[in-house]
């Protein structure tokens, strides 16, 4: 028996650009930064920009999964344009 997946509807639920960023530094207290760090936000590490809310907060992927990301958190991590 072999199984096909069947596309029933589809709509668009964000459009925008995807910014690829590289880690350089994180500026924060030292509990936040071990979070960030077992969620896979190291030194160096290749981070998406989903999406920018209006009040500040950021969609982010780190290593395939999304995060929601403060405003305050997301002002103390340093970033620059990844290759």
């Amino acid at each position: 028996m072999r199984l096909e997946e069947k596309r029933l509807s589809s709509r668009e639920i964000f459009k925008g650009k995807i910014v690829e960023l590289r880690v350089d530094q994180v500026e924060l207290p030292i509990q936040t930064e071990r979070r960030l760090e077992a969620l896979g936000l190291t030194l160096g590490s290749s981070v998406t920009v989903m999406n920018k809310k209006k009040h500040g907060a950021v969609i982010i992927k780190i290593r395939g999964t999304r995060f929601a990301v403060g405003k305050y958190i997301g002002d103390h991590i340093q970033v620059r344009k990844g290759a």
